[in-house]
This record gives structure tokens, C-alpha cells and sequence, in this order.
């Protein structure tokens, strides 16, 4: 049996970044200014920041980089990259360059079907955070991961 070799390499690699325990929304907002920088006036990107049981990070994966006032954020994506580093659970995190701190109707959908997609190989979804340089929105304390 001839076994397939993909040119691209999709590959989960541990980052540098120390390891953190994520007990709230605020420390993961606080973990991801770093990622951001000066990008998140200009471009809406998505990351992804992967857990293990004891809410501790493994690593984070930057998903994509959009425009100025959207991204993409692949389902199956998120899922290759929860399997690959073993996580119990992930948080979703993407900006809003206007600074506006309100979950859209594509924001909200994109929730859903990640916390659904996620469910399916025991992995939870713990949050997905909208930031901006002065603050977040956290579905889960809104309570808006409860569907």
C-alpha cells in the first residue's frame, strides 16, 4: 500500500511562551495581548489557545488573518490542532479592530458550530473571547456557550 506525502505540513509545534493556567476570561485576555501586537488595530485574526486537563496551555495557534473587518475560522482547523497536541479543551479568540466589543450573528454561529464540531472527540470548548486593546467579551461569561 502506497502511503500519501503531502507537500504541506500542517504541524502543531509548542511555542516559547511559558506555560499559563487559565482560571478566567481575564487571564486569557491577558495571555493574548502578546500575540496581537500592533495588528490588532488593523487586522481581525483568529488564534486558538490549547489546554490540557489541568487548564494549563500547551501551546496557541494563530488560524488566520483576515481584513479589516472579518476572518475565516476553519472548523477543521481547530479540530487537527486540538488532536494533534492532545488538548482537553481550547478557547477561541479573535479581535475586532473597530474596537467594538458586541458579538455578531457570524460570531455567534461560528461558536456554535466550533463548541458542536468539538464535542464530538471530548473536547471542550471553555470560551471564545472578542479583543480589542482596552477589552474583551467573553461568550462564557456572557453565557452565550450554553446551546
Amino acid at each position: 500500500m502506497k502511503q500519501f506525502q503531502s507537500k504541506f505540513t500542517l504541524k502543531f509545534t509548542p511555542t516559547n511562551y511559558p506555560v499559563v493556567k487559565i482560571t478566567s476570561s481575564k487571564d486569557t485576555f491577558i495571555c493574548v495581548l502578546d500575540y496581537y501586537g500592533d495588528d490588532i488595530l488593523i487586522y481581525e485574526t483568529a488564534y486558538l489557545i490549547l489546554l490540557n486537563n489541568a487548564n494549563e496551555t500547551l501551546g496557541y495557534v494563530k488560524l488566520s488573518q483576515g481584513g479589516i473587518s472579518g476572518t475565516v475560522i476553519d472548523v477543521r482547523l481547530i479540530l487537527k490542532y486540538a488532536i494533534e497536541s492532545l488538548a482537553t479543551a481550547v478557547i477561541l479568540i479573535h479581535n475586532h479592530p473597530s474596537g467594538k466589543l458586541v458579538a455578531s450573528d457570524a460570531d455567534e454561529k461560528i461558536t456554535k458550530k466550533v463548541k458542536e464540531a468539538l464535542k464530538t472527540i471530548e473536547i471542550v470548548l471553555l470560551d471564545h473571547l472578542i479583543v480589542t486593546l482596552n477589552g474583551f467579551f467573553s461568550f462564557a461569561d456572557e453565557g452565550l456557550l450554553n446551546y
